[in-house]
Formats: C-alpha cells, sequence, structure tokens
C-alpha cells in the first residue's frame, strides 16, 4: 500500500509540476531574469504549495502516528553546517543554469530531451561526487582518532 501510495503522490506531483508549467526550464529561468523577461508565475506555484503543505502539516500531526507507517520520522537536526549550505548552494546554482530542480525534471525525463537527461546525468554526477568526498573525509577523520 506504500508503495502504491508514494507512486499516486508522486504522480499527482508530476502532473502538478507539467500543469503548472514548471518542467519547463525557459518557464523557471525567466523567474530568475528580474531585470530582463521576469515570470513570477514560479512564486505563485510555490506560495500554493507552501500554503498546502502547512495545511497539511497542520492536519496530519493532530494524529497519532502517519496513516501508513508506525510513527512519525522527522529530523532531529537544527544546525546550519557545511554539508547543508554548500549543497544548498550547488542546488541553487544547478537549478539556476539549467532551470531544471529534481522535482520537475522527473516528468520532463520521459519526453527523451536531451537538456533533461543532460541535467540528470549532471544531478548523478554531483551526488557521486558528493559520496565520494564525504566518504574520504570521514575515512581521514577515522585515522586520525
Amino acid at each position: 500500500m506504500r508503495i502504491l501510495s508514494a507512486f499516486a503522490f508522486g504522480l499527482l506531483f508530476g502532473c502538478g509540476i507539467l500543469i503548472s508549467g514548471m518542467g519547463n526550464p525557459a518557464k523557471v529561468l525567466n523567474f530568475f531574469d528580474i531585470a530582463g523577461t521576469w515570470d513570477p508565475s514560479l512564486a505563485f506555484v510555490m506560495g500554493g504549495a507552501l500554503l498546502v503543505t502547512a495545511i497539511g502539516y497542520r492536519l496530519v500531526f493532530r494524529l497519532d502516528q502517519p496513516l501508513l507507517a508506525s510513527s512519525f520520522s522527522l529530523p532531529t537536526r537544527q544546525d546550519l553546517d557545511v554539508r547543508l549550505i554548500g549543497g544548498s548552494a550547488v542546488f541553487g546554482i544547478g537549478w539556476g543554469l539549467s532551470g531544471f530542480c529534481p522535482g520537475g525534471l522527473i516528468p520532463v525525463l520521459g519526453l527523451g530531451l536531451t537538456g533533461p537527461i543532460l541535467t540528470a546525468a549532471a544531478i548523478a554526477a554531483g551526488i557521486l561526487t558528493a559520496r565520494g568526498l564525504i566518504s574520504m573525509n570521514v575515512g581521514k577523520m577515522a585515522a586520525k582518532a
């Protein structure tokens, strides 16, 4: 049931991305072009998503447990570290250069266009590079201890 619900919500999210036009990198890049062809529609999409999320959280946290899990799984860390800030910066740079964030990229991969495929490959390469750097750093830290 969890896999089916994840598929259904992913499909709903993907349809929302496509209907809102956020699968079109030109529309996203126009949001970042404040001095040129600025398009505020991304701000409205984000605002709508935040509103739905805020209401959803208020309703869900009234429950004793999630509908499809035995307990809530929430992050406990609240500090800002180099990995979080660096990852956010790389994410923002990649989004600004390509016009795709991972959520908007996945629905358009099925179109077989070169841009989304190259962006997905760059994201995969970035993830693998980050994992490699983290594992090397962890290995060095363990050797020092």
